[in-house]
């Protein structure tokens, strides 16, 4: 008798990996403003390294209700997901060592890439767009740009979509292979307008056609009974699923990037 085939395990997908495998703490990740630990993740022979942030840990903010920044983080992977762009790492929402928490694939950044810069001039070189003027020390102001870049023109579009009130520099995480990541999405999908961020480059500026294919596709999934609608229902509040679904809509009808408001400040502090 011939041995019986052996049957390969099954790649687990990251998604699944985060949701059903052995969360162990590393350590704190200890800038971060809310209870943020560094662990490893084991399941079916496979590991990898992720940030778990438990409930349990997130401080009390003026105008999120209590214990919903985890659901919001895992409800802007799935809008990330949904555009096909793919700018926010895998995160699930799982129990672990200190209850249930956001669990987020960790992304091992590119130092060296040149996305945010300050130059000594009045506006900005090519390649790169203004976003203001920073103090930079003694009296002295200098330009604030970022680069122009077709992933920094989706993350500005994500974050119009999900409401984001903190794309900060270090939010942006350039990967080894070429792909940039967004984190740390905790303050988003507000009913309220609260956009706050560096990528105002834009602003103003027709949206380029593929945005407009992304946001046309976005406003069906967040139609009644979408998809995207039904996932995001079990994450964030239904005002604020209806806020984002017309959020698309007035980008749609606008056809252009979003500029600030005014009534709320247009860029986050620390800006890094």
């Amino acid at each position: 008798m011939s041995a019986p085939e052996r049957i390969p395990p099954r790649s687990v997908t990251s998604a699944e990996l985060l949701a059903e495998g052995e969360l162990t703490v590393r350590g704190r990740i200890r800038d971060a403003s809310n209870a943020a630990l560094f662990c490893t993740v084991a399941h079916a022979g496979q590991e990898a390294s992720c940030v778990y942030k438990p409930v349990a840990g997130e401080r009390p903010l003026w105008d999120f209700p209590d214990g919903t920044l985890a659901g919001r983080e895992v409800a802007a992977y799935e809008v990330s997901e949904a555009t096909g762009w793919g700018l926010v790492p895998p995160t699930v929402l799982r129990d672990g060592p200190y209850g249930e928490g956001m669990c987020q694939l960790w992304i091992e950044a590119t130092p060296d890439a040149e996305l945010l810069a300050l130059v000594d001039e009045e506006e900005p070189g090519p390649g790169w767009k203004a976003i203001g003027f920073a103090e930079v020390g003694e009296g002295r102001t200098a330009l604030l740009v970022h680069a122009d870049d077709e992933r920094l023109r989706r993350m500005a579009v994500l974050d119009a979509v999900i409401n984001n009130a903190d794309r900060k520099g270090g939010h942006l995480l350039p990967a080894p292979d070429g792909r940039l990541y967004g984190i740390d999405h905790g303050v988003t999908f507000n009913a309220e307008n609260k956009l706050r961020t560096l990528l105002w480059g834009w602003a103003g500026e027709p949206l380029p056609p593929e945005a407009v294919g992304v946001l046309k596709g976005l406003r069906d999934a967040l139609g009644e009974g979408g998809s995207l609608a039904l996932r995001l229902a079990a994450l964030i509040t239904p005002a604020e699923v209806a806020a984002t679904r017309a959020r698309v809509d007035a980008l749609l009808a606008s056809g252009r990037h979003p500029e600030p408001n005014g009534e709320w400040p247009a860029i986050p502090w620390p800006p890094v």
